[in-house]
Order: C-alpha cells, then sequence, then structure tokens
C-alpha cells in the first residue's frame, strides 16, 4: 500500500477524529439515546434476523439513517466493506491503517457470498476473532454477520424518497476472559457510536453521490 494516499488524508482524517472526539467520550453518558441513534420506536422493537445469535447480549444498539438513492445503489457499498478490502467508511485512522475508505464500487469485491469473512483487523488471517462471518443475504434488502460474541445486521426498505437503512448490533461481554471483555467495553462503549454514525453517514454520502451523478458501474 503506497503512503502517499494516507498521508495526504491524514490532516483530514485528524480533523474528523477531533471533531468526534466529544462523542467518544461522552458516549456512556448518553448511551440511552445513541443506542438507537436516529431509528424509530417501531425499528427499535421490530424483530431481525440475527437477534437470537447472541443471548445475554449487554449490548444492543439499532440506529437509522434514510438515504436518496434506492436500495439496489446502497447494497454494493455494504457488500464491500471490510479492513483490507473498501474500509468501512468511517475513521479510516482508526479502523483502516490509514487508507482512505473506498469512494467507487469495486467489482472484485462484489462477490461477498454466505460464509465469506468481513475483516475488523488488518492484520493476519481473518478468523472468528478477528472478523465477522457472513450468515444470510438477501440482496439488496438484508445481510447479517456474525461471530460467536456478536451479530451485526443490515436491513435496506425502498421507501418513495429512496432507502431506509436499519442497523443492528448485539455484543456480548464474556468475563470468563476479563482483558478481552475489558477491550470489548472500550470498544463497544466509548467507540462503536462514534464510528458506526461516521460509517452511516459515509454510506449515505457515497450511496447519494453515485445515484446523482449516475452509476457508471463497478470499477
Amino acid at each position: 500500500m503506497s503512503l502517499r494516499p494516507v498521508l495526504r488524508q491524514l490532516p483530514h482524517q485528524l480533523s474528523g477524529l477531533l471533531r468526534d472526539l466529544p462523542l467518544f467520550v461522552l458516549a456512556p453518558a448518553i448511551r440511552g439515546r445513541h443506542l438507537r441513534w436516529g431509528a424509530t420506536d417501531a425499528e427499535v422493537a421490530a424483530r431481525l434476523p440475527g437477534d437470537d445469535h447472541v443471548p445475554g447480549a449487554q449490548f444492543v444498539a439499532t440506529r437509522a439513517i434514510d438515504i436518496a438513492a434506492p436500495p439496489a445503489d446502497v447494497w454494493p457499498w455494504l457488500v464491500q466493506v471490510g479492513a483490507g478490502r473498501a474500509g468501512w467508511y468511517s475513521h479510516d485512522l482508526l479502523d483502516n491503517l490509514g487508507k482512505p475508505s473506498a469512494t467507487e464500487i469495486i467489482a472484485p469485491l462484489q462477490d461477498l457470498a454466505p460464509g465469506d469473512w468481513v475483516p475488523m483487523s488488518p492484520f493476519g488471517t481473518p478468523s472468528e476473532k478477528t472478523a465477522f462471518r457472513v450468515e444470510s443475504m438477501r440482496a439488496p434488502e438484508l445481510m447479517v454477520w456474525t461471530k460467536p460474541d456478536s451479530a451485526w445486521v443490515w436491513r435496506l426498505t425502498a421507501t418513495p424518497a429512496g432507502t431506509r437503512l436499519v442497523t443492528r448490533v448485539h455484543v456480548r461481554y464474556d468475563w470468563r476472559r476479563p482483558w478481552l471483555a475489558v477491550f470489548g467495553v472500550l470498544l463497544m462503549e466509548f467507540g462503536d457510536f462514534a464510528m458506526q454514525r461516521r460509517m452511516l453517514r459515509g454510506i449515505t454520502q457515497r450511496a447519494e453521490s453515485l445515484a446523482g451523478r449516475g452509476s457508471s458501474g463497478p470499477i
């Protein structure tokens, strides 16, 4: 990976981190609100695939956003996410080693299928500790990722204005391994809201931009 794009984006990435710093720091204080950021009462209460995958989950967040693009134009951005793939459209300095997340649809990353890995870490071979596995998917409506201690579901619903994107995360902190549980608490209770909020807005910006100028297809 060339360092030139990373260095060129570094000031922008640092600026974004500083702007979101209050969200990282204050997340536990606004937990009740950010666990349902953007979501309606009905969306929070609705059953989704993956709800039963993590019994006893201590962290459950349902978040949503409206996107002015049809589900078919949003879906490809979700399919290609992951460390070492298209990135996470969030704080690249934290989750993608500073490599800018993709701003185009990448054809070789569009063949995701059930059983494939969605890496969370850019290091090493993906495993159940460092990556989600695609549990199920139904294009362009639903995708479920799972790990032994967590589940992450994405639901896209067509609306008159485009797409309603709802995402839900379940995480269980395993206190049988205290150091791992502490890391999970820090990651989810302090980091998840700022990162996922930026990711949802990043997906929205990309999908709306591509739809606005007319999709020319994957690169």
